[in-house]
């Protein structure tokens, strides 16, 4: 590999005006890269040029944030060569990447929790005086600005990240990658966490660098987006390319990154008995901004939580489970009233209610723990003799929840959870649950970030268990996931339910129009 430096041939990138390259922006040729005995990549290529928008799409595990870290620096190949504008180049660290006009939004959030927005944001770029000083009284000031100038609301410069939403914390490590005008951005899974309205937003960005001919690489499990955006398609599969198109259809792509055939990517609907009996009744519940819900969820039935993005959706799902405080109101579970003060509530006293949360990695996993450990989290009274664990009952529940969500993980009494794919993260938190023999599932946006076959996967265990006689209050931030999964809907507003659908007037639309509507009861 060639020694690490701006090659001599960078173009100029004035602000607002357009690069001109007849190389490619970056490229990785013949990338190999494993972590202990798992391959991660084997001569795998990518290129992209300016002027594009490129989508690098492929199953969890499939190699794509392993590519995108090795072209920004963060990892270094086993083998292979990478070059930026037609010149070779070897980083050492993300610094050098920087240097040479490539940012990254990575898909895992490095928000310092104890810093405030407006530190967060210009890290390793304060305003300094001629002392070099930091001048901190400037930060928000010009935190503000580049807010305005991006266009982004609703975000305090003085605000700790932890007290923000997902979704906010995601803008502002997007705001950070633009701060330097890049000329090569990456942005691994930018709209996982995002809601349509910032979804759209993100989108009319990148256009704009589009248009000023920089170079744009995205990740993005929502054929949609890809099929909107992208100019060109690269498909990986098993960390390997696997093909390069400027056009794919939804289903030729599944069948290139899973190497099967999906006939339906949603499957039919279980129907609700006609006497299914209530399993969770809740009557004018209040809390933390939860005004007033009431609503039943029958046994066998899927329940869909929708609206608009922090209208009190996730504020629910919170206080079902006891981890927010109500305020008033009545739970009422298989026709008794119950009190739930905390999680262990909800989990123990025969209530069978769990919650696969919205942030896996920081609400529902221990990621240093192994995939055995997390799995019979909730179980340990079952596998345990007086406190002593029984090896072998163990073993067999971590198998059984294996086997049945097709978790890819080859040790699971010692692999990290942390070193799993994401959709496979989200497969071991639903097992936890499954293995608990929970009767109520609290799903909040269980198949973010996930990818297209594991979804499918989810969609089809949702079935599943609503067939077994299980309950699922359900919500997404994807509308078409609950028009197709969900017997009914109800569509939340400024923490209230503002309309219910069911039966024919569950679709996309309709869900969307009852979001906006002002008078919708």
């Amino acid at each position: 590999m060639a020694a690490a430096g701006r090659p001599a041939a960078a173009p100029s990138t004035p602000e607002g005006g357009k690069l001109s390259t007849t190389s490619p922006a970056i490229e990785g040729f013949g990338i190999s890269r494993s972590f202990g005995g798992v391959r991660a990549l084997l001569d795998a290529s990518f290129s992209a040029d300016f002027g594009e928008v490129h989508a690098l799409v492929g199953e969890n595990g499939a190699g794509k944030s392993t590519m995108i870290k090795i072209l920004s620096g963060v990892l270094r190949p086993d083998a292979g060569t990478l070059s930026v504008r037609g010149s070779q180049v070897e980083f050492r660290s993300p610094h050098e990447a920087r240097a040479l006009g490539v940012a990254t939004v990575f898909q895992e959030l490095t928000l310092m929790p104890w810093m405030t927005v407006a530190e967060n944001l210009f890290l390793h770029n304060e305003p300094q005086g001629r002392s070099r000083l930091i001048h901190r009284r400037k930060l928000a000031g010009r935190a503000d600005e580049v807010f305005a100038r991006l266009g982004i609301e609703g975000i305090d410069p003085n605000e700790l990240p932890a007290a923000l939403s997902l979704a906010h914390r995601q803008i502002i490590e997007i705001a950070r990658a633009l701060l330097s005008d890049p000329d090569i951005l990456f942005l691994d899974e930018p709209t996982s966490a995002l809601a349509e309205q910032e979804v759209e937003w993100l989108f009319a960005l990148v256009r704009r660098l589009r248009e000023r001919g920089k170079c744009v690489i995205f990740t993005s499990h929502r054929w949609g987006e890809v099929a909107n955006l992208a100019d060109r398609i690269t498909i990986f599969r098993n960390g390997e390319h696997v093909v390069t198109r400027d056009q794919l259809t939804e289903a030729e792509a599944v069948t290139l990154m899973t190497g099967r055939t999906i006939d339906r990517m949603y499957p039919e609907r279980t129907p609700v008995a006609d006497d299914a009996p209530p399993v969770l009744e809740v009557r004018d519940l209040h809390g933390e901004r939860v005004q007033g819900v009431s609503f039943t969820l029958h046994r066998g039935e899927i329940l869909g939580v929708g609206g608009l993005a922090g209208q009190g959706q996730r504020d629910l799902f919170m206080t079902l489970f006891g981890a927010r405080k109500q305020a008033a109101g009545e739970v009422r579970i298989n026709g008794e009233a119950r009190r739930i003060r905390k999680p262990s509530d909800a989990i123990r006293m025969r209530m069978g209610i769990a919650l696969v949360p919205e942030d896996r990695k920081t609400e529902g996993l221990m990621l240093p723990m192994s995939v055995r450990d997390n799995l019979t989290l909730a179980v340990l009274g079952r596998v345990a003799y007086y406190g002593v664990l029984k090896p072998a009952t163990e073993h067999a529940y971590v198998r059984r929840a294996v086997r049945r969500l097709h978790i890819g993980a080859s040790r699971p009494s010692v692999q990290e959870v942390a070193t799993l794919s994401g959709g496979n993260q989200q497969k071991v938190l639903i097992g936890r649950w499954l293995l608990a023999e929970s009767d109520i599932l609290l799903l909040y946006d269980i198949t973010r970030g996930v990818d297209v076959g594991t979804k499918h996967d989810i969609y089809e265990l949702m079935m599943e268990l609503v067939a077994e006689g299980k309950s699922l209050l359900f919500y997404s931030s994807e509308t078409e996931e609950m028009a197709r999964l969900c017997h009914r809907v109800l569509v939340m507003r400024e923490g209230r339910v503002a309309a219910e659908l069911e039966g024919a007037s569950t679709d996309a639309e309709a869900i969307v129009a009852a979001s906006l509507r002002e008078d919708a009861a």
